[in-house]
């Protein structure tokens, strides 16, 4: 039977969250389908491609009447896939991906104010999943405050932009 574009995105996810971003090859997401490389490329004309669509599905669910809860569920969706910040975070800097949460956070509270915050959620999101990752393999110490540190910093951007 032959892959859809959605089993190719669904594949790719699950290479993303097995193996990380740096070993997320197309190579590896065509095994992972049990196809040739070059059946991608029936879908996708390049990992950059796939890697905005993964992006899209990963904040796919993304909702929120207000920038507070628009920006908290956009972090809880990057953080719960492996690399899942750095996938979006990268989409969204290369314009591939993700400008429906962008549309939606500007629509609330304008262009200059959304981008604030999504730099904000995307290095705050990255650097918390960098830290459990450490953590996890016995690097560091487990950092009971990251949801918490997340939540003040939110706080203090939204005060400054008056919402």
């Amino acid at each position: 039977m032959a892959n859809s574009l959605p089993d190719v995105v669904a594949a790719a996810l699950r290479v993303l969250d097995s193996y990380g971003l740096e070993f997320c090859s197309m190579r590896r997401v065509a095994a992972e389908l049990d196809v040739q490389p070059s059946a991608l490329y029936h879908h996708v004309p390049n990992k950059q491609s796939l890697l905005a669509l993964m992006a899209d599905e990963i904040v796919r669910d993304v909702d929120g009447e207000d920038p507070r809860a628009l920006c908290h569920a956009l972090r809880e969706a990057m953080l719960r896939v492996r690399d899942g910040a750095e996938v979006v975070a990268t989409a969204s800097a290369f314009r591939l991906g993700v400008s429906d949460v962008q549309k939606r956070l500007a629509d609330l509270v304008g262009d200059d104010a959304a981008r604030t915050l999504l730099l904000y959620v995307f290095g705050h999101a990255q650097s918390t999943q960098t830290h459990r990752q450490a953590s996890a393999v016995g690097a560091i110490d487990e950092d009971p405050d990251l949801d918490a540190s997340f939540d003040r910093g939110l706080t203090l951007i939204l005060a400054g932009l008056g919402r």
